[in-house]
């Protein structure tokens, strides 16, 4: 588990480095690699009251980067024209008078379990405005915002809110994104993922189980695509869980001798910092070795060496591990896990839209939701875990042909207009809010914002209405900046 690179505090010794300490006392003794250096880190102090009386509740965040079309999902138009229906055909639902797309049978059987929102609208057609203001829930794009990097100055994510507020529950973190990071094709790191005012203390943990590979999308290995076709070989990708074995040769009593060593090592320490900012180390490395040491953990997240029935069950690929992951992950204590279906533009479908959905996109996507679903409803979680499904648009109603780029037609970006998918967490099934004019291009009833979205998701983890972040000066930030999605619960 990673987390963004950390800037080192401020030490009161003149030659001696935080980053040197925490290197000494974290890797060279206890064994731990780079990435657990990052995740002893100090963290910022949340006020206690802002947790409130929290009971246990859960959100998988299940988030379509590349914007998922609502009028080829959940919100067809058949009576349209051809040029702005599509190619794909409603079919008939477990809910009487709700259709979706035919290539999504499986979620169709179980409508009644899951509502939908189809007025969800904000003002921005470009993917990094769009990541922003969806992954923060704030509509107004921060002040000094870069579509090309993350700033200081972004709004924090929703992940990033949840983990400061929602507080653990056992050995692993409150919340975590799987399985990488969004990263454009051009290398660049999409804004919107992090902690933004809050710190890099902050951002989330993310559990990178996916070496990345940003020109080649989709839940590989089955289903792995290229957007343009350019006949390129398919690249080699796997997927694994993180490693949380000890370092070899570090067995408990080596392991209880580095950690006598450590006492001494933090003895120093404290003569170098402040007596908080020590605490707050060992609580960390703390919570580190708990987390090298706790099988129930290890088995949370080595999807790998989940039963073959139950990897069928999902999909044994990208999307089926990743949902896999997130449901042992809420069962173990986790509050909120952000799964990034496909890495950033994997619905991003400009061109050659109706196969890559068809043949390469829905089918893992609906038979790993649809399982998700069952499990959480056969396991008695689905009461207390929220599952939403976004993208950070919507796609234009009008089909359009990119004939440089792609062979076939597709849909460019629309903020206008998107559908969201919830289920559980007290959602009731088979309930619509919203809608749309007769192309789904913009709202005609109940519109809802960023600010509505990510209210549902704080009040499904239990989060109060005074709960409030802090920046990196200490002042206080709320949390809540719409209600919640009416009428659904």
């Amino acid at each position: 588990m990673t987390r963004n690179a950390s800037r080192p505090g401020m030490l009161r010794h003149p030659l001696i480095s935080r980053r040197f300490a925490l290197q000494a006392g974290a890797i060279g003794l206890l064994g731990l690699g780079s990435s657990h250096l990052r995740a002893l880190r100090a963290a910022d102090a949340i006020d206690p009251a802002s947790r409130g009386d929290r009971p246990a509740r859960s959100v998988i965040f299940i988030f379509l980067s590349g914007g998922l079309g609502q009028l080829d999902s959940f919100d067809m138009k058949p009576e349209a024209p051809e040029e702005i229906r599509g190619e794909f055909r409603p079919i008939a639902t477990s809910v009487p008078g709700l259709s979706i797309c035919e290539h999504l049978p499986e979620l169709a059987k179980r409508a009644h379990l899951w509502s939908l929102v189809r007025s969800l609208t904000h003002p921005y057609n470009e993917h990094s405005q769009g990541h922003m203001v969806m992954l923060s829930g704030r509509s107004m794009l921060p002040p000094g915002f870069d579509a090309t990097r993350p700033k200081a100055t972004d709004w924090p994510s929703i992940a990033s809110v949840a983990g400061a507020l929602a507080g653990p529950r056992g050995n692993l973190p409150p919340a975590v994104v799987l399985p990488e990071r969004l990263i454009h094709n051009s290398g660049r790191v999409i804004p919107g993922q992090f902690g933004g005012q809050m710190g890099v203390r902050r951002d989330p943990w993310f559990i990178e189980s996916s070496p990345f590979d940003n020109t080649y999308y989709g839940a590989y290995p089955q289903y792995g695509f290229d957007h343009q076709d350019r006949g390129r070989p398919e690249p080699e990708k796997v997927f694994r869980a993180p490693s949380l074995d000890l370092p070899e040769g570090l067995n408990g009593g080596r392991l209880r001798n580095r950690l006598d060593l450590l006492g001494h090592v933090d003895g120093v320490r404290r003569e170098l910092e402040d007596g908080a900012e020590a605490l707050a180390f060992d609580d960390h490395r703390s919570s580190a070795v708990a987390m090298l040491t706790d099988p129930s953990v290890r088995r949370a997240i080595d999807v790998a060496g989940a039963p073959q029935e139950e990897r069928d069950r999902y999909g044994d690929n990208l999307f089926g591990w990743s949902l896999l992951m997130a449901r042992r992950l809420v069962a173990s204590g986790v509050d909120l896990v952000q799964v990034n279906l496909g890495n950033n533009e994997t619905w991003d479908t400009h061109g050659n839209a109706f196969p890559h959905l068809k043949d390469k996109l829905y089918p893992p996507t609906d038979r790993a939701v649809s399982a998700l679903l069952d499990d959480l409803q056969a396991e008695g979680l689905l009461d207390s875990t929220l599952v939403v499904m976004a993208g950070e648009f919507g796609r234009t109603p009008r089909i359009s042909h990119l004939e440089k780029h792609y062979a076939l037609p597709g849909r460019d970006h629309w903020g206008r207009a998107q559908s969201v998918w919830l289920a559980g967490g007290g959602i009731q099934g088979g309930r619509m809010l919203g809608a749309t004019d007769r192309v789904a291009g913009e709202p005609v009833s109940d519109p809802q914002r960023p600010e509505n979205f990510a209210a549902t998701i704080y009040r499904a983890l239990g989060l109060p209405a005074t709960a409030a972040w802090r920046d990196e000066q200490g002042r206080p930030h709320f949390i809540y900046h719409g209600d919640p999605f009416p009428g659904l619960t």
